[in-house]
């Protein structure tokens, strides 16, 4: 009886996984299609704020220190606001913690457990954005190999980052009230709530951020983003706070002794 090569003679085990050099490269491909639309929306945004810069009578290059170095969106217009206009350091701490806050609700869900290496969290953890989170709030994401998920911070990073290079460079060039580019990320963050309510079908979220921007924008239009990031997070510690007491009390009506304790103690 003819015998099979060896090759050929099953052993059992599974295949050997890919190769390094293959599953980099298979990462590198997918964080790139993944942050492919958010960059439609990143890049534009980053180049209104190196025109501003370039507008305000800065040097180019501190818009790719901005962005670079303190990489905070939003933050980085009012942060500029605030430096020429030789705001109190109180201030600007103050302003940073209302504009960022939300970040600490972000990082409950944002799957950092799944970057490895001290260095891998550190900037994970730096470069976690709005746009960020709103690509990895979704199930799927939960289970992103590290690589992938560094991958897809890391080029959001240079959206940016490079936009506002190229609007500093440029800013002689472009006009400081280009239409259009003060909405693209206003478009972006809108197609991305879209997105994170379909996989989530949280209604009370999107409303209660309804509610906080008509609120801060009708009584206090000068200090609409302050008020409005204020007011929702507020909410949001609120809703924490009842949804948690909801979940302890409902705990104590099906395990009356665990409650009997707890109180003993």
């Amino acid at each position: 009886m003819a015998t099979l090569p060896a090759e050929h003679v099953g052993t059992g085990t599974a295949p050997s996984p890919p190769a390094p050099r293959e599953g980099l490269r298979t990462d590198l491909r997918r964080a790139l299609k993944d942050s492919g639309s958010v960059g439609l929306g990143a890049y534009p945004m980053g180049v209104a704020f190196g025109v501003l810069v370039a507008h305000s009578g800065l040097q180019w290059w501190w818009a790719s220190v901005f962005s670079g170095f303190i990489y905070a969106g939003s933050l980085e217009f009012l942060f500029l606001g605030l430096v020429l206009s030789t705001a109190p350091l109180a201030s600007i701490a103050v302003t940073a913690f209302l504009v960022n806050f939300r970040h600490v609700f972000y990082a409950l869900s944002f799957p950092l457990h799944r970057v490895r290496g001290r260095l891998g969290k550190v900037y994970s953890t730096f470069a976690l954005s709005d746009e960020a989170y709103a690509v990895t709030a979704g199930e799927a994401a939960q289970h992103y190999p590290s690589r992938r998920i560094l991958w897809l911070q890391v080029f959001i990073h240079c959206y940016w980052a490079g936009g506002a290079t190229t609007g500093a460079l440029l800013g002689s060039v472009i006009p400081e009230g280009v239409k259009g580019l003060d909405f693209a990320v206003t478009a972006l963050f809108t197609v991305l709530a879209i997105d994170a309510f379909r996989a989530r079908r949280d209604i009370p979220t999107p409303l209660l951020a309804l509610a906080c921007a008509l609120v801060a924008r009708f009584l206090f239009p000068g200090q609409m983003l302050l008020v409005g990031f204020a007011l929702f997070t507020t909410g949001l510690l609120a809703r924490y706070a009842c949804s948690k007491k909801e979940r302890r009390d409902r705990k104590d009506r099906q395990n009356p002794q665990d409650r009997k304790e707890r109180a003993r103690a």
